[in-house]
């Protein structure tokens, strides 16, 4: 099984030219002390997926390819944490960190497990979520599409279909008619950009096993396209990235028609890019990794950012990090300033406010994501305390989860749990991140 991760490092040290100035090293620069307090209705959250946490999604294009030979994947998700389940746990776990926030998804493939065909249970299901949200005092930002889709969604084709975008308005429709009441606020999309940042970083053995998994897929069930928003040829990539657009713009337009006053958004996968050297290429990646999403954020009512990494751009492409720096799971570098960076150049494109969606690490060592948070939150700080309207922060992860293509390996959870027993417990981090919370302040 290739590590995806490990084949990014690997394509970045070949396209490498130029060493980072010794200035970039550290684990985050600040040049000012931030004013300590965030804004009275400020959003402390953390965040989930469906699919990496509800367990048996049987009915998904994931679980499908997940569970066959060849397969991307290095093992299947299974029970998961059994959250759809024991989601009042979660619940009860975020509340007990002392957040005020929890953005989780809505599992589409439970919803609408064959076409046309809708779950009046499942709908009740998270209806039950969001209650217990709002019952317990925790905003309820809620995800409609977190990569997965229905297994007959992505058997016709997915996102390349040009029916794709009616689709998913439909569900967006029914999900909203019956929830929109309860919903704080819609991400309708989680990082449709995500195999953008990976197209330039992945070698081509990568996309060739991607493409065989798609393909058997495929053969299985006798289909002539089996395309998924997160796994993918890189000859569909163009068809993917139109439809996902398509499909944003007409699910907000479907939401908006239901509840013209919910708060609609989606989620970008942003590094922080950083210009190296002269003729830095910077500008051109993140018109290329961005963009066109960007554009498409500005006729919503926020954009959630998605940071984990920096990225160091010579005139010639990634440059590595530099030596001695921390580094995650995987060997990626952990630079807390890169949240506050991709923050700012996000709402100076857009002028929408933005939501930390997702921010976190990658590790084993607790000890790293305790330092790690209150750095970055500094950093963030200080781009609020210059003007950029942040609505909120929700962690990457409430609990360690299954990491798409890696499995159980890497562990972003604020709290762990237990593979049989399924019992949660908060880290050391959950606390030194709820002290901030409940203080609301530094």
């Amino acid at each position: 099984m290739i590590d995806r991760r490990t084949a990014i490092a690997g394509g970045m040290a070949l396209a490498a030219v130029t060493a980072a100035t010794p200035a970039m090293a550290g684990f985050s620069l600040k040049k000012r002390q931030a004013n300590p307090t965030f804004p009275k209705a400020f959003l402390w959250g953390a965040a989930t997926a469906p699919h990496q946490i509800e367990g048996n999604n049987t009915a998904s294009d994931l679980w499908f390819i997940e569970n066959q030979q060849p397969t991307i994947f290095a093992q299947p998700s299974g029970d998961a944490a059994n959250s759809l389940l024991l989601w009042e746990r979660d619940l009860d776990l975020a509340k007990q960190i002392g957040l005020n926030a929890y953005r989780f998804g809505i599992e589409w493939a439970r919803i609408e497990p064959e076409k046309g065909q809708f779950s009046q249970a499942m709908i009740a299901h998270y209806r039950r979520v969001i209650e217990g949200c709002r019952a317990r005092g925790l905003t309820p930002i809620v995800t409609y599409s977190h990569f997965t889709a229905p297994r007959w969604f992505s058997a016709q084709g997915g996102w390349t279909n040009p029916e794709s975008a009616q689709l998913f308005a439909r569900y967006a429709e029914k999900v909203t008619r019956a929830l929109g009441d309860v919903i704080h606020s819609v991400i309708t999309f989680n990082e449709p950009n995500i195999l953008l940042i990976l197209k330039p970083m992945l070698p081509q053995q990568v996309w060739d096993i991607q493409k065989l998994t798609m393909d058997t897929a495929a053969k299985r069930l006798g289909v002539d396209r089996f395309v998924c928003a997160n796994v993918a040829g890189k000859d569909d990539l163009p068809e993917l990235q139109a439809g996902l657009m398509a499909a944003h713009k007409a699910g907000r337009a479907a939401i908006k028609a239901v509840r013209p006053d919910l708060p609609v958004g989606l989620s970008l996968a942003m590094m922080d890019d950083q210009a190296v050297g002269k003729n830095s290429i910077r500008d051109r990646m993140r018109a290329e990794l961005y963009g066109q999403w960007l554009d498409a954020a500005k006729a919503d009512d926020f954009i959630g950012v998605q940071n984990y990494e920096r990225a160091l751009w010579g005139d010639k492409g990634r440059l590595p990090a530099p030596a001695g720096s921390a580094v995650n799971w995987s060997g990626t570098e952990v630079w807390a300033g890169s949240l506050a960076g991709a923050v700012r150049y996000a709402h100076a494109a857009t002028g929408v406010p933005v939501l930390v969606s997702e921010h976190g690490v990658g590790t084993e060592d607790d000890a790293v994501r305790a330092s790690f948070i209150p750095a970055a939150l500094a950093d963030l700080k200080l781009a609020m305390d210059d003007g950029v309207p942040v609505i909120g922060y929700c962690h990457w992860s409430l609990i360690d989860n299954f990491e798409w293509i890696f499995g159980y390996k890497p562990k972003f959870g604020l709290a762990s749990f237990d593979p049989v027993t399924f019992e949660r417990k908060a880290k050391p981090s959950a606390m030194v991140y709820g002290k901030i919370a409940q203080a609301n302040s530094l």
